[in-house]
């Protein structure tokens, strides 16, 4: 238990004058009558009800001594703890464009992506990590948290249509290293899905990772879609979508410029599994010492103390004027 103003016990001192005060006064207190001779009284013993009426006065000191707490004001607060965890900044970048749709995976690339990335941020304890989307354009989803869960569940709601169809790859890497570069941690990497080619954007993908090289930010770079064709989503002459079979079209050759400038790693995710095992093995390269410290909020505790003293002064009142009732 900790006190805000412990100088108050000071205080306690007071029982020293109020004891010698109590004992003085007690001396006197014994009735007395005169009689020619005791001795018809000399078997009588004395009342046990007398003996315990010191009972009062150690209530009243009781009282008085959980009130003095009281004023100390009594807090508890949990002591900060120091703990060694693996953590880095991460920012993960999805694309969620209409070609995300295409079920090469199941029960599509884009439920796919977004199931193992939530299972990656559920399990990196201590990092600290954002979310991008984007499409035609670019949109910071969550700012960089450590809140696992809020994480997690965020991604998991990401609904395609969110943004205009397209795909803007440089203007996503962009958005990340504009969330992650004013990170605390000294590795920071930026985590990059897509299924196509950069085809709209503010920013050349290229120049974006040239920008995350100088400021030391990894990029891994993961092309979503198996090797040859898939089941693209079109819509038909009848509004209604249907499923063609496409070439699979994406962009290695800058995808995998985009990693080696910056430091990362270029992944082809052809299937559920692989995807699966490429997140496992980011998982593995993005480890990093640091301390993390917890603590919670100072309350105060004197709730207890107060209901003692009343508890005690009210057992005193009551005591006096029953069981040790004083006669005029």
């Amino acid at each position: 238990m900790l006190l805000a103003h412990p100088e108050y016990l000071w205080l306690f001192l007071l029982f020293i004058p109020l004891i010698a005060w109590y004992v003085f006064k007690q001396r006197g207190l014994h009735a007395s009558m005169e009689v020619s001779t005791v001795s018809a009284f000399g078997r009588i013993g004395r009342s046990k009800l007398a003996a315990m009426r010191h009972i009062l006065f150690l209530l009243q000191l009781g009282a008085i001594g959980c009130v003095i707490v009281v004023l100390s004001r009594p807090q508890t607060r949990d002591s900060w703890n120091t703990s060694s965890v693996e953590g880095t900044d991460i920012v993960i970048s999805m694309d969620i464009s209409t070609s995300m749709l295409a079920r090469d995976f199941k029960p599509d690339r884009f439920e796919a992506a977004k199931e193992v990335a939530s299972k990656f941020v559920a399990g990196r304890e201590g990092d600290n990590i954002g979310v991008v989307i984007f499409a035609a354009e670019s949109f910071t989803a969550i700012p960089m948290t450590t809140d696992r869960s809020m994480i997690a569940n965020y991604i998991g709601d990401i609904k395609m249509g969110m943004l205009q169809d397209g795909t803007a790859i440089g203007d996503g890497l962009a958005t990340s290293i504009n969330r992650i570069k004013e990170g605390k941690a000294k590795s920071k990497s930026i985590i990059l899905l897509t299924d196509g080619s950069n085809n709209t954007g503010n920013v050349a993908p290229l120049t974006a990772a040239e920008i995350a090289k100088q400021l030391g930010i990894k990029v891994y770079t993961i092309g979503i879609g198996t090797n040859g064709t898939a089941p693209y989503p079109q819509e038909n002459m009848f509004g209604r979508i249907e499923y063609v079979n496409l070439p699979v079209v994406i962009d290695e050759a800058t995808l995998r410029s985009i990693a080696e400038t910056t430091g990362g790693k270029y992944f082809r995710a052809t299937g559920n599994n692989v995807l699966k095992e490429i997140f496992a093995e980011i998982d593995q390269l993005e480890k990093t010492k640091m301390d993390l410290r917890n603590f919670t909020s100072t309350e105060d505790d004197y709730l207890p103390w107060a209901i003692a003293a009343l508890s005690l002064f009210g057992l005193a009142v009551l005591l006096r004027y029953t069981l040790f009732r004083t006669i005029p």
